[in-house]
């Protein structure tokens, strides 16, 4: 359709302008060679009028001499002279305006019996073969219609029967197995008793004798803003990615920690395969030294070994990562039965970036929460929905994004503001799919709507 029916349209639409044009051309031409010919004819007409009542004067005046008795027959003479020649002048005048009067005639009738309707003719034609071109143009717009209706009809029916084939409970599993964190639910939080200095008597058996222990719980680690909230409800933790992928949850840890796993044995074997290809090369050169020079491969060998090393080291320090993940995972349900004892331990394991540590020291980091029990519960229940837009901005160059908590661009593609540069450089943004990160200042276009009621900062 586009090339035999639009392409086509389009190129004979062009010519029938030029055509046009070149027709309207020809009939300004022919108009404008009829009035030079009747101007011509009125100029003549013109002057043989000017030059007849130049010899009416002249015969006027010879009557006058010659009926003048007073006047000398030098001056009648003269006067005759006169009279012929304005009368000679006269009779050639007309026979020039006859001659311009007799072509201007020829020439109109040509214009109008014989140029005219053939350049209305020629554009006749022409229209008929532009309707004649549009037919063919509607018959092949209607062919390809036809062709193309069955096509999209498969189409339809592929869509319904992929729409008919959904199986949600398979879908939201797979989504579960993609994006689960691998993390376990805390334990229940111990009894803190504050009346253990009330009651300083109380026999060791009592649960002031067991709050020793457990009472000197930092405030750090209470129930306001649990740090150990899953992304879907809280903030995604920022914070820039590592090698070991230890900012991830353990299950997601051990999908991007086998996957490398997988990169790296495939590039070992490429490499591994390279350096065969180039023993067995070596040793042709070795038997026919006419081929070539052996010692030109060496550097070339060295260089893959070299490599063969790297990629196994590399494996070996990503199984290491694997195997402690893997071993956390599997005991991860003693450490649960332990958190009824130890306090510390009802944090889950969880850093405030939302990695999963062992080690006790860093399971509660950033800033101290307050004392307050109206503070803890509402920041524990807090509102979670997307932070407002309060602008938007337009990239002037791309942005990979590579670092975790940012949020990579295209050239022109046009993001929501979320919250303003602080000083530092960086700006928070939002795609229109609800992904967010931080991408730089000076990479983007920022407009600010100044009556946003979501302009506030948040940090």
């Amino acid at each position: 359709m586009a090339h035999r029916v639009y392409g086509e349209l389009m190129r004979y639409a062009h010519d029938l302008k030029t055509e046009r044009k070149m027709h309207l051309q020809e009939g300004r031409k022919a108009q404008q060679y009829l009035d030079m010919c009747w101007k011509q004819m009125d100029n003549s007409k013109k002057k043989f009028e000017r030059e007849c009542r130049e010899a009416e004067k002249a015969q006027q005046s010879y009557e006058r001499l010659d009926n003048d008795t007073n006047a000398t027959k030098a001056d009648v003479e003269k006067a005759k002279q006169q009279l012929n020649l304005r009368t000679h002048m006269a009779d050639e005048n007309k026979n020039e305006y006859a001659a311009q009067l007799q072509n201007f005639n020829g020439e109109q009738h040509k214009h109008f019996y014989v140029v005219i309707p053939q350049i209305y003719k020629q554009l006749q034609e022409m229209d008929e073969r532009r309707t004649i071109k549009l037919s063919e143009c509607y018959r092949g717009f209607a062919d390809s219609e036809r062709k193309v209706i069955p096509i999209i009809s498969k189409c339809l029916e592929g869509m319904i029967l992929a729409a008919k084939s959904v199986d949600e409970r398979r879908d939201s599993q797979m989504v579960v197995d993609s994006f689960k964190s691998g993390f376990e639910p805390p334990g229940d939080f111990p009894f803190e008793d504050y009346s253990q200095h009330i009651y300083r008597t109380i026999s060791d058996g009592t649960i002031s004798a067991s709050k020793q222990d457990s009472g000197k719980v930092d405030a750090k680690t209470t129930v306001g803003k649990a740090k150990g909230k899953l992304w879907l409800f809280g903030k995604k933790p920022k914070g820039p990615a590592v090698e070991d992928f230890s900012h991830l949850p353990p299950e997601q840890r051990r999908k991007k920690l086998q996957q490398r796993i997988d990169e790296l044995n495939r590039e070992l074997q490429k490499e591994s395969d390279q350096k065969d290809a180039l023993n067995k090369m070596k040793d042709v050169y070795e038997k026919n030294p006419q081929m070539g020079d052996p010692g030109s491969l060496q550097p070339k060998l060295a260089e893959t070994m070299n490599n063969i090393d790297r990629l196994r080291m590399e494996i070996h320090k990503n199984e290491a990562w694997l195997s402690e993940v893997e071993g956390k995972t599997g005991g991860r349900g003693d450490r649960r039965h332990s958190s009824d004892i130890n306090h510390l331990v009802t944090q889950g394991r969880e850093s405030p970036e939302g990695s999963y540590t062992d080690d006790a020291n860093q399971e509660v980091r950033g800033p101290p929460q307050q004392h307050s029990h109206h503070s803890e519960f509402d920041d524990e229940f807090e509102d979670d929905d997307p932070l407002p837009a309060i602008g938007h901005c337009k990239a002037i160059y791309p942005f990979d994004g590579h670092n975790e908590g940012t949020l990579a661009m295209k050239e022109g593609e046009v993001l929501y503001i979320i919250e303003e540069d602080k000083g530092d450089g960086w700006t928070r943004a939002r795609r229109q799919n609800g992904e967010e990160g931080y991408v730089p200042t000076s990479y983007i276009d920022v407009t600010l709507e100044k009556n946003s009621k979501g302009a506030v900062t948040y940090i």
